[in-house]
């Protein structure tokens, strides 16, 4: 008890340094915390993937389709539940700014989606409407999107105008669910293909393959592979979260370099915590000697620094890991197109927690074991 006074009295004999030194720990821990938020944001839909879902695509590229005749053929694929399609349409929102995912997809998508949550009759304006569309719930409340509204697009991928009614707004079932999308009637796209493209008429980007069982999935993407062996259009399919895993890999270097500054921040609260104590530890000197001639040996004097550190280090990684919620709150809410799922996790928190924790014991390392070499006669020497 009389340590833990001891400690908290010597963290505050200089407010001002102390105070600064909190308010550098809590901007490096929310930095920490924010940059961490962002790598977590990349891997979102990797990590919300189901074990049970592959994606079969064009072996060459996403850019090159597939005929629509492959469905069928994948469905006698032993152990396949369920065949889905999916098309990417890089339409344009009013202007080139308002970006955000929409696909042409077919009525049994959301079977094989069961996160996609709405309601029954919502979904059943839909599944009745040619031009009707489905918004997610981030994606309706950025641009202002309510059931029954009218949604102008231009084509960029499918040129020309395209013009949707909303009829449902779903919400995510989980917290990692990307709830910032639009999905409309792939038939719908498909006919007025048919009409301005014909040469693009029953064309896939990509098929949706639900398993019956998680365990076969590896067996049955290499068994709809073979189907395709040698044809024009030959396939790839992999685990949905590996084909999520593949465009993370493409922005890998800029996941990584994230994840380094994150870590860099750190290194260098460390740097200036440790400064801070050793200065400390300088100053008091004649205390510690002071402590040593009354008894007190070098593990006490020890336990005095690190304990100081730690109380120092933990109150600006609180705060900083407090502040992180309503400060990425703010992230989310101004970076929804480019990270639909932005919130911050427990394993972030706990990382922030840690890190503030090391920081603390790495800065008094150095001093703690100068003061604990001091020699009583010098450390007297030093008094006024």
């Amino acid at each position: 008890m009389h340590l833990l006074k001891l400690i908290s009295r010597n963290a505050l004999r200089h407010k001002l340094r102390t105070s600064l030194t909190v308010l550098g720990l809590m901007v490096a821990v929310l930095a920490f915390g924010l940059l961490q938020t962002v790598v977590g944001a990349w891997y979102a839909k990797a990590e919300a993937a189901k074990a049970n879902r592959l994606v079969t695509r064009n072996a060459i590229s996403l850019v090159f389709s597939m005929p629509l005749s492959y469905r069928q053929k994948i469905r006698t694929v032993e152990g396949v539940k369920q065949v889905s399609l999916a098309n990417w349409v890089g339409s344009i929102y009013k202007e080139p700014k308002n970006f955000f995912a929409q696909f042409a997809v077919d009525d049994m998508y959301f079977d094989a989606y069961p996160e996609y949550v709405m309601s029954e009759q919502q979904k059943h304006d839909y599944m009745h409407d040619r031009r009707g569309c489905i918004v997610g719930r981030r994606l309706a409340e950025t641009y202002g999107f309510k059931v029954g509204d009218s949604l102008a697009m231009r084509g960029a991928i499918f040129p020309g105008d395209w013009n949707f009614v909303v009829r449902a707004i779903y919400d995510g079932a989980e917290k990692n669910t990307d709830s910032a999308q639009m999905f409309f009637h792939w038939d719908y796209l498909n006919e007025t293909v048919k009409i301005r493209y014909p040469r693009r008429l029953d064309q896939v980007g990509v098929y949706i393959v639900v398993a019956a069982d998680s365990d076969n999935s590896a067996r049955i993407a290499l068994d709809v592979d073979k189907l395709f062996k040698n044809s024009a259009a030959e396939t790839l399919t992999e685990t949905e979260k590996a084909f999520q895993l593949g465009f993370i890999s493409m922005s890998a270097t800029i996941v990584e370099g994230v994840r380094l500054i994150s870590y860099l921040v750190i290194f260098i609260i460390m740097a200036v915590m440790a400064n801070t104590i050793a200065m400390t530890v300088r100053e008091r000197t004649s205390e510690y000697a002071t402590l040593k001639a009354l008894g007190f040996g070098p593990g006490f004097v020890g336990a005095l620094i690190y304990g100081e550190s730690l109380v120092i280090a933990l109150a600006g990684g609180v705060l900083g890991i407090l502040l992180t919620f309503p400060v990425g709150a703010g992230f989310a809410s101004q970076l929804g197109k480019f990270f639909p799922v932005f919130q911050v996790s427990l394993a972030t928190v706990q990382l922030q927690l840690v890190c503030a924790v090391v920081v603390g014991l790495a800065a008094a390392v150095l001093p703690a074991r100068q003061a604990g070499r001091i020699k009583i006669v010098d450390g007297l020497r030093s008094i006024a």
